[in-house]
């Protein structure tokens, strides 16, 4: 009975989060502005097929040539076509962001769950932990952690020069510091979702403390750990890129959009275009993500579009 009572509620919910977010528009024009920009950076090899162009390919014979049916953004400085650049460079930029932020979100929200949920002095030493690293500068600390020699601290060299490990390490260091917002929200709706009825009432019937955080609190919690990620990756990003552009992102060969950045910032008298396509790109995904961000938070609280 529980379960056939609940379903059209949940029905309910589900339908009336669509409609505000719908109702959102800038958030719904931003969602669909981001599919097409992950369909594209998904298809980059169906771009490359068809343009019978190889996007790792050096012509040094057709440096900075202007767009035209062959180089729909025109090539770089080694005759590279930049269009396809663009779609490889977001494969991997889109791909840190979005494991970034699940990672971050995974560990805050279980710091989140531990502190809300025991209270007492492990959510004290967690708080003051979630304290310690939001008062850390983060970007020297990035900077530092990212020019770490993994050869030095025992990583065999195939391993620490390969594009895996370089693409790997920026999302690990990323997430270790990114966690912090996420911990914060979830501790403060577990502290509510934990006094209520059906809390005790799966104390009361001796259900282990995992499971009640599993079953019961984290569906309660999951909405502002939704918002958290989403307005994170677009920060993820940014912060890729800016590694990238200080060198100590994703290194070249391998395109992303922060090291096609660094690439052109040499270039930037010479050919501007280099330097204003990943860059626009960069800011336009990074405003697309916030905007579906606010989206999302007044679809799933609309108490907070009130305030």
């Amino acid at each position: 009975m529980t379960i056939l009572a609940d379903h059209p509620v949940d029905i309910a919910e589900r339908q009336l989060f669509w409609r505000r977010f719908r109702e959102h528009r800038l958030a719904l024009s931003s969602g669909v502005l981001l599919l097409i920009i992950v369909a594209l950076a998904l298809l980059a090899p169906v771009f490359e097929s068809a343009m019978g162009l190889d996007a790792t390919r050096v012509d040094l014979f057709n440096q900075y040539a202007l767009p035209d049916g062959a180089h729909w953004l025109g090539t770089d400085e080694a005759g590279r076509d930049v269009f396809l650049r663009l779609l490889y460079g977001g494969r991997i930029s889109l791909l840190v962001g979005l494991i970034a932020a699940i990672a971050a979100a995974v560990i805050g929200t279980t710091v989140g769950l531990l502190a809300g949920y025991y209270g007492g002095r492990l959510d004290t030493l967690l708080m003051r932990t979630t304290d310690g690293v939001i008062a850390l500068p983060v970007l020297p600390l990035l900077i530092v952690l990212a020019a770490i020699d993994l050869e030095k601290v025992g990583v065999p060299a195939a391993i620490a020069d390969s594009e895996i490990a370089s693409l790997y390490r920026i999302m690990f260091i990323i997430a270790i510091v990114g966690w912090t917002t996420v911990a914060r929200l979830v501790r403060s709706a577990t502290l509510s979702v934990r006094s209520r009825e059906f809390v005790r009432a799966a104390e009361a019937m001796g259900a282990r403390p995992w499971r009640i955080m599993a079953r019961h609190i984290l569906p309660n919690v999951v909405s502002p750990i939704i918002v958290a990620t989403t307005l994170s990756i677009g920060s993820i990003i940014l912060l890729e890129s800016v590694l990238s552009f200080l060198g100590l992102g994703i290194q070249p060969p391998t395109p992303s959009w922060g090291n096609m950045l660094t690439n052109a910032q040499e270039l930037i008298t010479r050919a501007p275009q280099l330097a204003i396509y990943p860059g626009l790109i960069i800011f336009v995904t990074v405003i697309a993500f916030n905007f579906l961000g606010d989206g999302l938070q007044d679809a799933l609280d609309p108490r907070a579009s009130r305030r």
